[in-house]
């Protein structure tokens, strides 16, 4: 039988429960029809059909992101400006930036930047210094975390608020403590107020004009399937339009955000339950953001934060969460009875611990016993969450990708012993609780092979120790961006592992992530990317 593609010469981690290692495959109508050696490949081979030769090198499943946000940063990367510590490494070089970029914009148009780490670059500017760089437009500097952000002068006046304006529910304007004056930072619901005004612009076409840029950079990372966190309706329209259009050219999963009122209670009443779509896109579930963000100093924790507070916080600080629990608790009922794949996040334990009282309550109301329920994000997972996990058969969605970017900031405030149970893979897999991992982007990085080598090593990009005890293994760790993000959005008997009958999307590597040191694993190129049989990235 010819074939629309065939890989040769590879060495092929297919992740199939048995572990098995191939050299070769053979796929038909984007899916894999022969798995083998090359020898019996290649009398698959015909006039019409593409061969990759893999050169000896890794091969693995395509990456399944199962938590990021390409709808924003697909907005972003056209028009907002990247501000992350390798482009600007200390507070001159942001307010450089910030004046070059509002002396070029028009009259009255808004500056927005994003990806500060204030840690790794300088400290966050102060309100007067925003407002000298920014020439009279308004300014707006979104946090990596994406829950805090920065507002001069002219933003607060655009966005209707004054100096003595009251903090909105689950949200803070921060204040000097000794004057009472706006210090320019805004928590959570806060800085929502100046996300909106940024983003009310946007159109269907902008998200769908940047997520062209969006996809080439996910598949240079070998990522072939994505599923975008918080998805509001009007990304869900152009994404359909994308698809009418055969514009994608990986995989999208939908995660309906609760924040997008009433787009939930729409679903529900159309009928429409997790799983509806194809192939290319899908909706995996519908998802609450009541934490927050640890590297922040907002995500709730039982315990106070550590550390030197930002002036302004609260003090003792144990971070806020962003609903009533009897609110969310019927949203989220009403979500699962419909057949609606809830996620909740929960970032600290308090706020896990808030997340899993709702779920709890949603099944009590309404058993079901594969309900694949995930806690997103998940980060401190102390014994008793561990516990409380495992009971409830619930998923730990896990930042991976805040280990090697955030990580440092993690140690700063929580205190170097808080990492025995952050993001603490090694229990979670012993004691058998899915653990898929996710990237976060534009949070953090689009690169998966960052957090995987964290994984391993436990280290951060800038040496910060994560606690060696919850180190795992390099086939564990790729696993939480295979099988188990596949598993997480129901979507294991598709893709996730190079198996008969599945999805043709795989990516070939430099590094064999698998035997070589574990230090190396961060520095991973893709060598090509493979989507449906189809070759879309060749470096």
């Amino acid at each position: 039988m010819n074939v629309d593609f065939v890989l040769l010469n590879g060495r092929i981690a297919t992740m199939d429960a048995a572990g098995t290692e191939a050299e070769a495959l053979a796929a038909h109508g984007g899916r894999i029809v022969a798995i083998g050696s090359s020898a019996a490949m290649r009398g698959h081979v015909g006039p019409g059909t593409t061969v990759l030769d893999a050169e000896g090198r890794r091969v693995i499943p395509g990456i399944v992101d199962s938590h990021a946000h390409p709808d924003a940063y697909a907005v972003r990367l056209r028009t907002w400006t990247l501000v992350s510590p390798d482009r600007v490494r200390t507070r001159a070089e942001l307010l450089d930036t910030i004046a070059r970029v509002c002396a070029a914009l028009p009259p009255g148009r808004w500056g927005a930047f994003y990806r500060l780490n204030e840690r790794a670059s300088g400290g966050y500017p102060t309100l007067d210094e925003l407002d000298a760089a920014s020439a009279g437009h308004p300014v707006f500097i979104l946090r990596t975390d994406g829950h805090l952000g920065l507002a001069n002068r002219a933003a607060f006046a655009a966005c209707g608020v004054p100096a003595d304006a009251a903090d909105p529910p689950f949200g803070a304007f921060d204040r000097d403590p000794a004057t009472g004056a706006f210090t320019g930072l805004v928590r959570e619901t806060a800085a929502h107020i100046f996300l909106n005004a940024v983003h009310g612009a946007d159109s269907e076409a902008d998200i769908a004009e940047g997520m062209e840029q969006v996809q080439d950079e996910c598949l240079r990372w070998g990522i072939t399937s994505v599923a975008n966190s918080l998805t509001p309706s009007k990304a869900i329209r152009a994404y359909q339009a994308m698809r009418r259009e055969g514009r994608w050219r990986m995989r999208m999963g939908i995660i309906a955000s609760g924040r997008d009122e009433p787009l939930i209670p729409h679903l529900i009443g159309a009928g429409i339950r997790s799983g509806f779509g194809d192939e290319w896109l899908r909706l995996i579930g519908v998802e609450w953001c009541p934490d927050c963000s640890t590297s922040g100093r907002t995500a709730a924790y039982w315990e106070p934060y550590v550390g030197t507070p930002v002036p302004g916080e609260p003090v003792p600080n144990t971070g806020m969460l962003l609903y009533d629990k009897d609110d969310l608790t019927v949203r989220a009922t009403a979500a699962h009875k419909a057949g609606l794949q809830v996620m909740i996040e929960g970032v600290g334990d308090r706020g896990i611990d808030f997340a899993l009282d709702v779920m709890e309550a949603a099944l009590a109301a309404h058993p079901a016993e594969d309900h694949r329920m995930r806690v997103e994000h998940c980060c401190y997972v102390t014994p008793p969450i561990l516990a409380r996990l495992k009971r409830g058969g619930f998923v730990d969605s896990s930042a991976t990708g805040f280990m090697d970017e955030l990580g440092e900031a993690y140690v700063a405030n929580r205190g170097q012993a808080a990492m025995r149970h952050m993001w603490p893979h090694r229990s979670l897999i012993d004691a058998g609780i899915p653990a898929p991992g996710h990237s976060d982007f534009a949070v953090c990085r689009v690169n998966p092979f960052t957090a995987l080598g964290a994984m391993v090593t436990r280290r951060t990009a800038s040496g910060a120790e994560l606690d060696p005890h919850e180190a795992v293994s390099p086939r564990e760790a790729l696993a939480a961006y295979t099988t188990l993000g596949a598993w997480a959005q129901r979507e294991e008997l598709e893709k996730g592992s190079l198996e008969v009958g599945k999805l043709a999307d795989l990516a070939v590597l430099d590094t064999d992530i698998l035997a070589s040191d574990p230090a190396a694993i961060r520095q991973t190129q893709v060598r090509a990317t493979v989507v449906g049989g189809v070759i879309r990235h060749r470096a």
